[in-house]
């Protein structure tokens, strides 16, 4: 699913630091000056109507048909909140946004005719709806993990693995998935667990060898290496409901490694992991398992994809990676 776009209106200084904090992708300002005002409260695009972004109330046919061929960015507003006007523009247009005013509007227009419209605005807001619609235009991927049988864990000796630090706390269960091979990665656990030797650190997915795959945003990968300071990488639960972190922090380190293969309906998925207590999959149950603990037949989450990659993004073609 294309990301979506979370954009205020407003001139009021706690409604602008709120969105700030709450992840909004741009301000709609009036002009250079309310721009400037804007800058000085923290880092953010500004969009000045009527030059970044053209605004229609939707009246009439004739408004349909305007906004739908406007050259710029455009922000609509129907007077009901029907439907159908908006299915209209967006079946013509991308860079369309709509004014809601509660989350069910936002919800509804993010999903019409299923790819939906660019973004949200919300105009001169209660705060607290701002919190509310950010929740909903957060960037969501839902994907069917299987469960995979182990077939060996063998060490590969030393090599260099990622160890990611994002910007968030994730919960017990929830990591990256990682592989040799796009088309078969396992889920490798963040560091919630406390051990005798190590604090938990939740913020952590010590996530393999330099090679491998990992999934971001818009359903691509790219690989643990190209994982660096900014850059944003999904992380999924054990039920496959994923959500957007960013990373913090990559460090690369030579360790020493373990090949792990696994099998889930004929097809292989496999990892290159570093051999410590600390590194841990997922079980079908929730629960966690290190890899040193790892052995033939035991049961791990994973995700097969059929098609093949190419520069990270989905592509059909035949390919086979061993």
């Amino acid at each position: 699913m294309e990301e979506k776009e979370f954009i205020l209106w407003s001139k009021e200084k706690n409604a602008i630091t709120t969105a700030l904090e709450s992840g909004v992708k741009a301000i709609i300002v009036g002009s250079e000056e309310e721009a400037k005002n804007v800058s000085k409260l923290g880092k953010i695009e500004t969009w000045i109507l009527g030059e970044d972004i053209e605004y229609i109330k939707i009246l009439n046919k004739e408004d349909e048909l305007r906004a739908a061929k406007s050259p710029k960015k455009v922000l609509v507003e129907t007077t009901d909140w029907t439907i159908i006007p908006l299915e209209n523009i967006i079946a013509q247009k991308e860079d369309v946004y709509v004014i809601v005013k509660s989350e069910e509007e936002a919800k509804t227009a993010l999903n019409i005719l299923e790819k939906g419209v660019k973004g949200v605005v919300l105009k001169d807001p209660d705060l607290n709806l701002i919190k509310k619609i950010s929740n909903v235009v957060e960037p969501k991927e839902k994907l069917n993990l299987v469960e995979a049988e182990i077939l060996r864990v063998l060490p590969v000796g030393m090599g260099d693995r990622v160890c990611v630090d994002t910007t968030s706390i994730l919960k017990k269960a929830e990591g990256m998935l990682v592989g040799n091979s796009s088309g078969g990665m396992l889920l490798v656990a963040a560091e919630t667990e406390e051990n005798p030797y190590v604090a938990s650190r939740p913020f952590r997915v010590n996530a393999g060898a330099v090679h491998m795959y990992t999934k971001v945003p818009n359903n691509k990968t790219i690989y643990l290496c190209e994982a660096e300071a900014g850059k944003p990488v999904m992380v999924y639960d054990k039920n496959g409901n994923g959500r957007t972190v960013y990373v913090g922090r990559a460090k690369i380190e030579r360790r020493p490694m373990l090949l792990i293969e696994a099998i889930s309906n004929g097809k292989k998925l496999s990892a290159v992991l570093q051999n410590a207590e600390t590194i841990r999959l997922v079980k079908p149950d929730g629960e966690l398992i290190s890899v040193v603990e790892l052995k033939k037949g035991d049961k791990v989450l994973g995700y097969i994809e059929q098609e093949g990659r190419h520069f990270g993004m989905k592509v059909e073609e035949t390919i086979t990676e061993k």
